[in-house]
């Protein structure tokens, strides 16, 4: 039988640098995400570049029964998905209450919806075989409310607690989870889509390099969470030691996404 990596987000930023990635290491790929044209050419440089099977899938994650499409287009293709790299998100900066509605709901079914049904799709073929890996992209916004991203860092507090969650599950049955949890990384479209002033941001940005290492590392051992860099790992570390006020204080100064009223 022949498995497939399925990666959410995958025409570009860090899903497509993953889809690469994955793809060098003799992976075989289901590409999702909306762009078909996007995603087609990827999936033909990849075949070319790497000699493996990728096939497309393109699919806005924001509709209500975008998993289940997924899940039925793996199925009529006789794809066995043993590596599910959730992906796919994005963030809007700005107040919480002036954020656009549809935006607004997009950014929940995309960064919170779609991670947990694909996970929950996917997760009872792989318990059958007792092989399989779930990778969640996450975020350090995961571990403090951020002012002017509430709602992208509730939603990756959300991929942390599952992560953890599942983690502890699946203990014994052959089937992994962990998340990595970068901090900002600058990848095409990112920061514009955000309405987010780079200029602001405080705290240093990543190569999307830092996060095909941290999966790498995540796929080696036997992780819960991954921080990518040591700044990752300070930062989380250090909010042991403080009071919450200032933890949120902090993630306000070095993301600098809040409007002024």
């Amino acid at each position: 039988m022949n498995f497939y990596t399925l990666i959410t987000g995958a025409s570009t930023g860090i899903g497509k640098v993953l889809a690469e990635d994955f793809a060098r290491m003799g992976n075989n790929l289901v590409l999702v995400a909306r762009s078909k044209g996007k995603l087609e050419a990827l999936a033909d440089d990849l075949r070319r570049t790497s000699g493996i099977e990728v096939h497309v899938c393109a699919q806005d994650l924001s509709v209500v029964d975008a998993a289940s499409k997924v899940f039925e287009f793996c199925e009529q293709n006789g794809l066995a998905i043993d590596k599910l790299v959730n992906c796919a998100g994005f963030s809007i900066a700005g107040n919480f209450e002036r954020m656009d509605e549809e935006a607004f709901v997009q950014m929940v079914m995309v960064d919170m919806v779609a991670v947990a049904a694909l996970t929950r799709r996917f997760l009872p073929a792989m318990l059958a075989r007792r092989r399989g890996t779930v990778v969640n992209i996450a975020s350090i916004a995961g571990f403090q409310g951020v002012p002017g991203m509430a709602c992208y860092s509730a939603s990756k507090a959300f991929v942390v607690n599952l992560t953890e969650a599942l983690f502890m599950e699946l203990q014994g049955t052959g089937v992994r989870i962990f998340a990595v949890c970068p901090g900002f990384i600058d990848t095409d479209g990112f920061f514009s889509r955000a309405g987010h002033d780079r200029s602001k941001i405080n705290v240093p940005v990543s190569s999307p390099q830092v996060v095909v290492k941290a999966v790498r590392r995540g796929l080696a051992g036997n992780a819960m969470l991954i921080l990518p860099t040591f700044f990752d790992r300070l930062l989380v570390f250090s909010q042991r030691f403080a009071p919450r006020k200032f933890v949120v204080w902090v993630g306000n100064f070095l993301a600098g996404a809040m409007e002024k009223r």
